[in-house]
């Protein structure tokens, strides 16, 4: 009988059972991955603001780029330059950053078992059954975390209703290349255009030594694949026609559709398992090592109490609307605007915005001086007043 089961050994599940863990409680963590870490399904960058709040001091090997800034280019290719005098984040190598995070977990007290899939939940969630090596065994607990990433069942199976809305979920498509030029090895670059990248955008990521992170996400209802845009996007540049593909990624990345309620009796759902993240940029990782923060306190007060009910695990639900729900869900307001922008409104911004006002704007702030901006387009009228 283990006090808590965390299904996923992404930041999130790692998160929360390094902080369970280091409180005295027997925790375990199933992967169903067999390298945690591997393959990935990001951009790999992190704020060096987030890296301060979360309190991470993360190992110079995990790290492969030092980012000063971003380069924003509009459709028609005029650009608004991010650049800044200090670091303000890094590009991962989330091989070795999740693999980070694990072992945190496990030298906190956690068992750690890759290649272990859950494939159910015993009744009233009080554990689950795992397929290791292909045998299945049932392991009971007090609680189960679900942290499984958006794709995983477990969340769905412990009764939590998440909304099948395609416009609340983008396709994303990544090649890490190397051989590649470079605009700026210290400097993200992000390019939008609804020809460039439906409802969503293109970056480059760098990674040092002419190596980048050349990815996009656009609407999961477009008729057309993330892959088909990417590869015209890179077949329209001579910067990467000697450039060499060493590691493609894809998956479905949630933009929004925050849920009202993440916990079932003895259960809680975290990180992208729970949608939790950035609705604009689509970054998870500090979302999600948040989110297990809030859920390994909860769950602690919950099982000293010996009520692990949905009633005592909803107080989850408060915290993290009260701390990053609200604030993400004005990112949310603000993606709907983008959508509704042609290339003329975006080329518009690109020439009346600056760098700080786009950092702004990605974490909820300062949305009204956008807002005003969009009345200034009559047909924008409507969209704006969300903003103000």
């Amino acid at each position: 009988m283990k006090d808590v089961v965390v299904v996923g050994a992404g930041p999130a599940g790692c998160s929360a059972a390094k902080d369970l863990a280091e409180k005295g409680y027997d925790v375990v963590v199933y992967e169903k991955r067999q390298e945690i870490g591997s393959p990935k399904r990001c951009g790999e960058g992190l704020s060096s603001t987030a890296v301060k709040e979360l309190d991470l001091d993360i190992p110079d090997n995990c790290k492969t780029q030092s980012i000063n800034g971003a380069l924003v280019y509009s459709p028609n290719g005029e650009n608004v330059t991010i650049d800044l005098d200090e670091t303000v984040g890094w590009v991962l190598e989330r091989k070795m950053f999740d693999k980070w995070m694990a072992r945190r977990a496990s030298e906190a007290g956690a068992t750690i078992r890759a290649k272990a899939n859950v494939v159910d939940l015993l009744p009233d969630n009080r554990g689950v059954v795992v397929n290791i090596d292909g045998n299945k065994r049932k392991v009971e607990s007090s609680v189960v975390i679900g942290a499984g990433g958006v794709e995983a069942p477990v969340t769905r199976m412990a009764g939590i209703k998440k909304s099948s809305n395609l416009q609340l979920v983008d396709s994303g498509y990544q090649y890490e290349m190397t051989n590649l030029e470079l605009r700026d090895e210290n400097k993200l670059e992000l390019y939008f255009g609804k020809d460039i990248a439906p409802r969503g955008y293109v970056w480059v990521f760098p990674k040092g030594e002419n190596k980048a992170n050349v990815g996009i996400g656009i609407g999961g209802d477009d008729d057309r694949t993330a892959k088909y845009y990417l590869d015209r996007f890179i077949d329209k540049s001579d910067r990467f026609k000697n450039a060499s593909i060493v590691e493609v990624n894809s998956g479905m990345i949630p933009v929004g559709g925050f849920l009202d309620n993440m916990v079932s009796d003895n259960f809680v759902s975290v990180g992208d398992a729970a949608n939790q993240v950035n609705p604009i940029h689509g970054g998870g990782i500090r979302e999600g090592i948040r989110a297990g923060k809030i859920a390994s306190d909860v769950i602690s007060g919950a099982l000293s109490m010996g009520d692990t009910s949905c009633s005592n695990l909803e107080e989850y639900n408060k915290i993290w609307w009260k701390t990053r729900g609200k604030a993400l869900k004005k990112v949310e307001n603000l993606r709907e605007v983008m959508e509704d922008l042609d290339d003329d409104d975006l080329n518009y911004l690109a020439r009346e915005l600056r760098g700080d006002d786009l950092m702004a704007f990605t974490r909820g702030e300062t949305l009204s001086k956008l807002g005003k901006l969009l009345l200034k387009r009559p047909k924008m009228i409507k969209s704006a007043r969300k903003l103000i």
